[in-house]
């Protein structure tokens, strides 16, 4: 048993270095489509929203899916419906058949997503301590691996539609590789276990409990909207913000964004063991802080170096918060995990859209560092409602209790 669910923590690791490589691949090719289709910056912004959109349903579906299917199937079917789709946009030629074709590659990116992080919940119950953060580290190794790919696909002049299929080709072979190494059943096995929360324990009926579980899930889908909308305005304003605001020059704008991105990562590696030793209420509440005080930085600070230290304190905050806000969902109930999760990432990942386009609207009225004010409200918002990780039948409020065991 311990060897085949180490084999499941494993496989887990590939589908999200995966996804990460899938849709990086995608993301790396936009500048060729965008010239190919012959399509300006602002359609661009329009048909990505197509390709949220058709996350967001993607998310819903699979959610319900997963819990009745179970995670062996849905997440490989996931990754091999990603891998067959991905090389559509590059051989879209006008907009209407790349707003198409991004819908389509959209859902395939919804089911895995949702599907593989209902596995990780799956995989983190079964290991007893928080293993979630370690899990979305991975994926910007994905983004690592899709750049270089895509530098070695542009080098040779390579139509962005074969090296999109090659790509794809492989993450379909993968997929299916991989698929075994999950977990069976993980739905049905974990339905049986009674959860501290349960309504044996605390005497309140089925039907209360489902209610109040869903209740929470929504609370903590509303967390996830605010957390992610912050990670988004990051993206695509943090070097904006350096080249208009405090006049860097493009190179030093760039690593802006590079040090958010950074800081994220090294934050999501280190998370898992300080939630295990303080629990995941400590590093929502006090990630959300030192969020809050980094992006204020950003907002007051006229020096580059204090900037950068005000991206890097942002990352840092965030990095933690949405793996804990997922963990919870998933283990609210663990006979509809697929469903929870769906519900907080598919309102979280409205949030990552809307975040670029909310501060884009706050900069018709404000100067540009002084709407990131909004995101420092968030964050406060975060933490003052950090406390629902407290409340119900989730394991994360036991996480201390839970680090006896080893890595």
């Amino acid at each position: 048993m311990e060897h085949s669910l180490r084999a499941a923590r494993v496989a887990t690791y590939v589908y999200f270095v995966l996804y990460g490589t899938l849709l990086g691949t995608w993301v790396v090719h936009i500048p060729a489509i965008e010239e190919r289709v012959g399509i300006s910056h602002a359609t661009l912004g329009a048909l990505l929203v197509v390709l949220g959109l058709g996350a967001f349903v993607g998310m819903q579906v699979a959610g319900p899916l997963t819990d009745r299917l179970g995670t062996r199937v849905v997440v490989p079917a996931g990754g091999v419906l990603c891998g067959a789709t991905l090389f559509l946009p590059g051989l879209a030629q006008d907009p209407w058949t790349l707003a198409g074709a991004l819908l389509v590659f959209g859902l395939c990116n919804g089911c895995l997503d949702v599907s593989m992080n209902a596995h990780a919940v799956h995989v983190e119950k079964a290991y007893g301590r928080p293993v979630m953060s370690g899990f979305h580290a991975t994926f910007s190794v994905g983004g690592v691996l899709a750049a270089l790919a895509g530098a070695g696909a542009a080098s040779a002049g390579l139509h962005p539609a074969v090296g999109m299929a090659a790509m794809g080709a492989v993450g379909v072979v993968i997929s299916l590789a991989s698929a075994h190494a999950l977990l069976p059943a993980a739905p049905a096995v974990e339905s049986a276990v009674e959860s501290p929360g349960s309504a044996q324990e605390t005497g309140t009926s089925p039907a209360v409990g489902r209610g109040g579980t869903a209740g929470r899930v929504w609370l903590l889908a509303v967390l996830a909207l605010m957390v992610m909308l912050c990670e988004g305005a990051a993206n695509d304003w943090s070097a904006l913000h350096m080249k208009d605001v405090l006049g860097a020059s493009a190179g030093a704008a760039a690593f802006a964004y590079g040090t958010f991105a950074a800081a994220m990562t090294v934050g999501r590696l280190l998370a898992d063991r300080f939630a295990a030793r303080f629990g995941s209420l400590a590093i929502l509440r006090h990630g959300a802080v030192m969020a809050a005080v980094g992006i204020t930085l950003v907002v007051v600070a006229p020096w580059l170096w204090a900037v950068f230290t005000g991206w890097a304190l942002f990352g840092l905050g965030l990095s933690g918060c949405v793996p804990q806000l997922f963990s919870a969902a998933g283990h609210a109930d663990p006979t509809a995990a697929g469903a929870n999760v769906s519900r907080v990432a598919g309102l979280g990942y409205v949030g990552m859209l809307a975040g670029p386009a909310v501060i884009g609207w706050l900069t018709h009225v404000v100067a540009l560092n002084h709407a990131f004010v909004l995101l420092t409200l968030l964050c406060v918002t975060t933490a003052v409602g950090a406390g629902v990780l407290r409340t119900g039948s989730d394991d994360s409020t036991r996480r201390p209790e839970m680090a006896a065991g080893t890595h």
